[in-house]
Parts: C-alpha cells; structure tokens; sequence
C-alpha cells in the first residue's frame, strides 16, 4: 500500500496538469505556438543550464545513468528497425518514435515529483542527452533533408553545451544569478504538461492501427531494454529508478513536430505519440513500481 500511495503521489498530480490543459484545449483551442517558441528559446533553455550548472550537482556521479540513458535510445532503435520491417511500416517513421520518449514534458516533472530536487540536475541530464541525439541522430532518421547543424545550434542545444561545461569545469555564474535562472527555469515544468495536454488535442485520430503498435512498441521495448542494464551498469537506488522510468516513458511529443515538418507521416506520428500518452496511465506506473 505504502509504494501505491507513493506512485499515486507522484502520477496524480502529473496527469491533473495533462487533463487540465486538455480540457482547457478543447474548449477554448488556443494557439500555442507563442508559448512554445518560448519554452523551447528561453524557458528550456533556462532550465537545463541552470540544473547542470547548480553547485551541487556534479556529472561524474551520473556518467552510468547517462551511458545507460544513451544506450536504450540507440539499442531501442536498432531493435524497432526490424520490427518496422516486419510489419511494413516505414521506418522513417516507426524507429524515431521508439527511440525517443517524453523526457522533457512528463519525465522531468514525474522524476521531480519520485526522486526529489536533490536527484533532478541527473534528470535533466539524461533528458539533454535525450535531446542531443533526438536533434542528431533521430533528425536524420525522420528525414535524410534534415539540416541537423541548425537543430544543434538552437537555444537548447547551446545552453546544453555550456551547462555541461560548467559542471565538467566548476565555472559557474554567481549564486544569486544562478537563483534567478532557476526561478524562471522551473516555471516550465507545470507548463509543459499543461502544453502537453493541449497538444494532445490537436493530434489525428487516423491510422489507430499504426498508432497503438509504436505507442506499445515505445515503453514495452525500453523495459525489456533497462531491466538487464540496469544491473549491467550496477545502477542503484534514485539511478536505477530514474533509467526505468525514462524507459517506460511514452513516445516524445517533438517527434510529431520533426515528422510534420520534414512531411514524414505526421499523421501516424500523432496517432503513436497520442494513444502513448493515454497508455503511459499503464506504463509510468509499472516504470515507478519497478524503480522505487
């Protein structure tokens, strides 16, 4: 009783944002491409370096969990290939989804909620080398014209960049500017979800077939994928919890934003990344029981 009253606490409060956001999209649709210039130019940004760069987070303690992290996007990828063969799918559209999950919108705030400030900087960690190859290796896999130079010089990447810089170096900016960046930095967390719920709105209800195949495909493969690894990699305690939970994630909202700009089924894509989020009502929590 005790761990479902723990998963509850940290799900329920999650999914209360989603709904929110959802109910608020459907009734009033309103456009949110201001909002995500915003959190993808400034709040984004804003929020990696500030929890990279923060005096008490320190890298090499997470170099297992992020090689870990690592490992499941890649080896999720060359295992979802042949599946996309076997059922006819393009792969093009199939492997990308798989491969990258939801790390950003429901991983951040889930791990927050499960694991405490105190594990969070490893969180956004592992979702920046989540973004890292999403914006490399899964650009190109979407679309062979994807121009992966200007996807790495974007906001996000660069404060990345230096937010690994400053762990790697101790450079930091002074504490009270370092304050004020988290500040505006956490208010990205509700609002994402709240994003996420709006999204969810707006994606196709088409090719459901297709649909619940890659948002199965997505949290089923990640498991079977992290629960040998994290012995191989000796993970424990909040790691150990975080990689499971990262594995069980659904499908990552971004991609229905790749496929549709690079025109790579993006009606597929949505139906995957949406019948997925109403799953991960299945998945988180088996992901939270198996990590707490």
């Amino acid at each position: 009783m005790e761990l479902i009253a723990r998963i509850a606490g940290v799900i329920i409060p999650v999914f209360l944002i989603v709904a929110i956001g959802f109910a608020y999209g459907c009734k009033h649709r309103p456009d949110m491409a201001t909002f995500n210039r915003i959190a993808l130019d400034v709040l984004a940004p804003v929020l990696v370096y500030s929890a990279l760069a923060a005096r008490d987070f320190e890298l090499q303690q997470h170099m297992a969990l992020l090689a870990g992290g690592a490992i499941l996007i890649l080896a999720g990828g060359l295992l979802a290939w042949p599946l996309a063969r076997w059922l006819k799918a393009d792969p093009r559209t199939l492997v990308p989804v798989v491969m990258f999950n939801n790390s950003g919108n429901m991983g951040l705030p889930l791990a927050l909620l499960a694991f405490g400030p105190e594990h969070f900087g490893a969180a956004v960690a592992l979702f920046s080398v989540s973004n890292l190859l999403h914006f490399s290796v899964g650009a190109r896999i979407t679309s062979a014209l994807a121009r992966t130079r200007d996807l790495l010089l974007s906001p996000l990447m660069l404060a990345t960049a230096l937010g690994f810089f400053s762990a790697l170096t101790d450079i930091r900016p002074p504490v009270d500017i370092l304050a004020g960046l988290k500040l505006l930095g956490d208010a990205l967390l509700p609002m994402m979800l709240f994003a996420l719920g709006v999204r969810l709105t707006t994606l196709t209800r088409a090719s459901l077939g297709m649909g619940l195949i890659g948002a199965l495909a997505r949290p089923i493969i990640g498991l079977l994928l992290a629960l040998p690894l994290v012995s191989l990699l000796g993970l424990e305690g909040a790691a150990k919890g975080q990689l499971l939970l990262f594995a069980a994630l659904p499908p990552a909202v971004m991609q229905f934003m790749l496929a549709d700009r690079y025109h790579q089924e993006p009606d597929k894509v949505g139906a995957m990344i949406m019948l997925g989020n109403a799953l991960a009502l299945v998945f988180v929590p088996l992901g939270l029981a198996l990590g707490l």
